[in-house]
């Protein structure tokens, strides 16, 4: 598997496949925001107005591929507060169907932490679904659970779901502020 960052550019030449992911990820029933079905013309905008955060360094995402096939996704989305500059939420990781549980999310989740740590991120937050798959990941991969709220979001079928929220510490923070 090979992972790479998005810019802007790629993104939008991907869309069609970054589409098809976010698709069968809804279908497989993740919660990421979306009910199902959804239409991949809805999942497309929704990546292609990504774009413009992409160009403007507000989100980095990275894309995980199997020869040419696109397997999996996760994005880091930076605040543009002065006092935030030293954190990032971690975002839409999402693993192809046919491709989980041969490590492919632990591989994003993995690049996604470095490539905070390098760029000066002392400290990342997530939220996803309570008792839902990817809480094993984040637990297994050193994350904090913080507690949950109930009926915080519609899962993919439309029934209200309680939504953990997570936090890393990744280093000590600085005085000042990181490089994206």
């Amino acid at each position: 598997m090979t992972v790479i960052r998005l810019d802007a550019r790629r993104l939008l030449d991907e869309i069609e496949d970054l589409a098809d992911l976010l698709a069968d990820t809804v279908a497989g029933g993740a919660s990421v925001g979306f009910l199902a079905p959804l239409d991949p013309a809805e999942a497309a905008a929704w990546w292609k107005e990504r774009a413009a955060a992409v160009a403007g360094g507000q989100l980095a995402v990275w894309a995980a591929y199997e020869e040419d096939r696109l397997v999996g996704t996760v994005s880091l989305a930076f605040p543009d507060k002065p006092n935030s500059r030293h954190r990032a939420e971690l975002v839409k990781l999402m693993v192809h169907r046919d491709g989980r549980g041969r490590g492919h999310g632990r591989r994003l989740l993995d690049t996604a932490e470095q490539a905070a740590a390098a760029a000066g991120i002392t400290l990342l937050h997530l939220d996803t679904e309570t008792d839902s798959p990817a809480e094993r990941l984040y637990g297994a991969a050193g994350w904090t659970r913080l507690g949950a709220i109930p009926g915080y979001a519609a899962d993919p079928g439309g029934e209200l779901r309680p939504t953990t929220i997570y936090y890393k510490q990744l280093g000590i923070p600085a005085k000042t502020a990181p490089t994206r």
